[in-house]
């Protein structure tokens, strides 16, 4: 299949295993220059040496950053600055008991879960818009 993403430049964020890192492989397989997103080196190297050795041919990068806190998406922007296609896939899930879930693990899972696809979001839909090009994926993890 070709859609046409060529010359593309997609960050998936939360990329490094599971459905994140099979978007990510599924893009670059389409010729898109993909950017894993993690929260360690290790692990985004590993995802980008699965990718490559599945698809030599496939153009894709790492940026480190933790996508849950408002700093780890201003570093994320920092050093990726511009891109067609976001997969907002960063999401968290801990299965505890209703009444075990306290304030804070609410406030965690809301900030990794929501406010990170919004603040990622909010910047490059700008410039998509400028552009009158781009893409905008949410991914829900449900566990």
């Amino acid at each position: 299949m070709d859609l046409k993403l060529q010359g593309k430049t997609a960050l998936v964020s939360g990329s490094t295993a599971g459905i994140g890192l099979a978007i990510a492989q599924a893009l670059a397989q389409e010729g898109a220059s993909v950017i894993i997103n993690g929260r360690t080196e290790q692990r985004v190297a590993e995802a980008i040496a699965k990718i490559k050795s599945s698809n030599s041919q496939a153009q894709v990068t790492g940026v480190v950053a933790d996508g849950a806190s408002k700093a780890g998406i201003e570093q994320m922007l920092q050093q990726v600055p511009d891109v067609d296609i976001l997969i907002n896939n960063l999401g968290i899930y801990e299965p505890k008991a209703f009444f075990e879930i306290t304030d804070e693990d609410w406030l965690h899972i809301f900030e990794t879960n929501v406010l990170s696809g919004v603040r990622l979001s909010r910047y490059y839909l700008q410039k998509m818009l400028e552009r009158n090009w781009g893409r905008i994926i949410f991914i829900e993890n449900l566990g």
